[in-house]
Order: structure tokens, then C-alpha cells, then sequence
């Protein structure tokens, strides 16, 4: 029998009933249909081929995808929210490289913290605005403990400040922003337009550089980024001078580096030293020493530039996870009990 109706046999025309036509529909769609589904299993063959090839390329890129982490890059008040491999921060150091900026780092170094100086300075000269001149600023008790001198490189310098002997840590707390407030007075102003003020047993890991320069700089504490308010340890004692009410405040800052321009550093050094003066008088510190009074005076005058804790952070569990380590505090790293982790440290 013929497969179409309209085919001729040596008898004549062959005539198909209405059924006869319905089934012939039906065996011709099945057979479009397998043809079809060869075709589309031959193209899917071949992209997994393709993909096989690229399976490494695609993998990484979707691991990178998803560990990028979603990030705020601004504050609520309009400031940046500096991460040091964005755009915007790439940005910000084509702005200030091309301009010739002299700025400060300072440093106090009292006691046994004489022992990180010169790791603290060699992973400065390596990392710390290269290419940009840099004058170190060295607040000590003890001079010979910078001896033998550094070697650095061409636009560095170091010129060291010599202070009276301060034992203790409460007496430090006490005196730190009167030495800072009193070395930026002179010599610092004269010298440099920007100060940045940190504490001396870190270690520059990474570039930090041009992104980080702001009017008034301040850096996220790494252990409460992105935790909730009633978390930090604002100093909640209303005789206090540093006391912060419960709907103040943003963020809560690590003052292991905070920096600006020399007038903005002066006038915040200044403040603070006023404030843990009114307290001493009444016989009061505040919890967080002189970092607490560091977050009373920024949430007064919200900073120009916020630092991401890349550029503040230490191995511990409660630690944002950061992209990029740039600069890493030995001294909280050291005081780990594991020993393992202290011979990563090398302390």
C-alpha cells in the first residue's frame, strides 16, 4: 500500500479513508520528531565538548564569582568605603599620585614594643604609598633602639621624636593623644600635609596606597565589621566623656590606624587628649582607653574616608573576611595560644 494518498499504483489512484490520512499525519510527525531530537542531541554534544575544554576557565570564574564579596562602597553619610582592589580606589590613586603629596606615618614605641620597629618599617617600605614621599615619624623613649639605622629608599625618611619614659599600658592610654597632638604641632606640620597615626607592632602585608588618603580617615574595627549596633563597645558610662547614647553611631573604629590632613589630625588629637583629661580628673577611663574616645569624636565629626578592614586585621574567628590583607597586627596575632600560629607569626 502506497505511504500518501495521492500516489499512483498500475491500478490507478489509490483512494485512503479519513482514518488511513490520520495515521499517515501521525507516522510522519513521529518521524520529524526523531530527527529533531538527533539534532538537538548533537548540538548538546557538542557544547559539552566545549564545555569540557573551558570546564577549568568557567569554574574558576563562577568559584570568583561567588566569593566576591558583596561590599558597601560608600557610608550612609556619602564617604568612601575604601576596598583596595575596586575601581573606585584605582581611581583615587591616579587622583593623588600625580600630585606630589608628602605625608607621615607615625608611630609610638615605648617599652618591649621596641621589638617590632624594624619589621614594622621594612614592610613599610615595601608596601606603605610606594612611589610617594614618606617621612616616618618615630615617638620613643628609647632612640637606640632604632640603631643601626634602616636603609630606605629614595623620597623616605625617618626622624625620630623623643619622649619621656611612659611604663605601663594605662599610662600610655593616658598620654597617647597628647604626644600625637603635640608631635603634629612640631614637628609634623611643617613637614607633611597628611599624618596617619598606627600602631607600631603591625606589619604592611599589601599595597596601601593614594586610596587610603582622605581629609579625615578612619578604619573599620576588623572584629565588628557588619555586626549589629548594640554590639559595640561604645563606652555606655554617662560620667564618662566618651560616652555614646544608644542611637549614636555608625560604625565602630580601630584606632590601630586612623589618619588626615595634618589640621584634622591636630584638631582630633587634641579633642580627645581634652576628653581623657576631663575623665582623669574625675578619677574615670573609659573601657576602650583611647580608642573609645577615638569613636566619640568621629561619630561627632563623621570621617571623610573610611578604610574597609582590609587595612586593619588579625587571625582570629570573630575577623571579617577581607579580600586582601594589607596590614596585619602582629601584636593580637601574637597573644594567640596556639603555638603553631605564633611560629605563622613569626613572634
Amino acid at each position: 500500500m502506497a505511504l500518501f494518498p495521492f500516489c499512483k499504483t498500475p491500478t490507478g489512484p489509490v483512494r485512503v479513508t479519513r482514518i488511513q490520512l490520520v495515521l499517515y499525519c501521525f507516522l510522519l510527525s513521529l518521524i520529524i520528531y526523531f530527527l529533531h531530537g538527533r539534532k538537538a542531541a548533537v548540538s548538546v554534544e557538542s557544547h559539552l565538548a566545549l564545555g569540557m575544554d573551558r570546564g577549568r576557565v568557567m569554574t574558576d570564574m563562577m568559584v570568583t564569582k561567588a566569593a566576591a564579596p558583596q561590599t558597601p562602597l560608600e557610608t550612609p553619610w556619602g564617604a568612601p568605603l575604601v576596598w583596595g582592589d575596586t575601581r573606585n580606589s584605582a581611581w583615587r590613586r591616579a587622583k593623588f599620585s600625580q600630585q606630589g603629596i608628602r605625608t607621615g606615618l607615625l608611630a609610638l614605641v615605648v617599652g618591649t614594643y621596641a621589638q617590632f620597629v624594624r619589621r614594622f618599617l621594612s614592610s613599610a617600605e615595601t608596601h606603605f604609598l610606594p612611589g610617594q614621599m614618606v617621612t616616618y615619624y618615630i615617638l620613643t623613649d628609647n632612640p637606640r633602639s632604632l640603631d643601626p639605622p634602616i636603609e630606605l629608599g629614595p623620597e623616605r625618611q625617618l626622624k625620630v621624636v623623643h619622649v619621656a619614659e611612659l611604663p605601663g599600658w594605662n599610662r600610655l592610654a593616658h598620654r597617647r593623644m597628647a604626644l600625637l597632638a603635640d608631635a603634629i604641632r612640631s614637628p609634623i606640620s611643617s613637614e607633611v600635609e597628611y599624618i596617619f597615626c598606627a600602631d607600631i607592632d603591625q606589619e604592611f602585608v599589601a599595597p596601601v596606597g593614594e586610596e587610603i588618603l582622605g581629609d579625615l580617615v578612619a578604619t573599620l574595627h576588623p572584629k565588628l565589621y557588619g555586626r549589629p549596633r548594640n554590639t559595640f563597645p561604645y563606652e555606655v558610662e554617662e560620667v564618662s566623656s566618651a560616652c555614646v547614647e544608644e542611637d549614636e553611631g555608625d560604625y565602630y573604629y580601630t584606632s590601630e590606624l586612623y589618619g588626615g590632613l595634618v589640621s584634622e589630625m591636630f584638631s582630633l588629637a587634641q579633642a580627645c587628649s581634652l576628653l581623657i583629661l576631663q575623665d582623669q580628673a574625675n578619677r574615670i577611663m573609659a573601657r576602650g582607653l583611647e580608642e573609645s574616645y577615638l569613636n566619640r569624636y568621629l561619630i561627632d565629626h563623621r570621617p571623610t574616608c573610611v578604610l574597609s578592614p582590609e587595612y586593619s586585621w588579625w587571625d582570629s574567628a570573630l575577623a571579617a573576611d577581607v579580600p586582601v590583607q594589607r596590614l596585619v597586627s602582629l601584636g593580637r596575632q601574637c597573644e594567640d595560644d596556639n603555638k603553631q600560629k605564633r611560629m605563622e607569626h613569626k613572634c
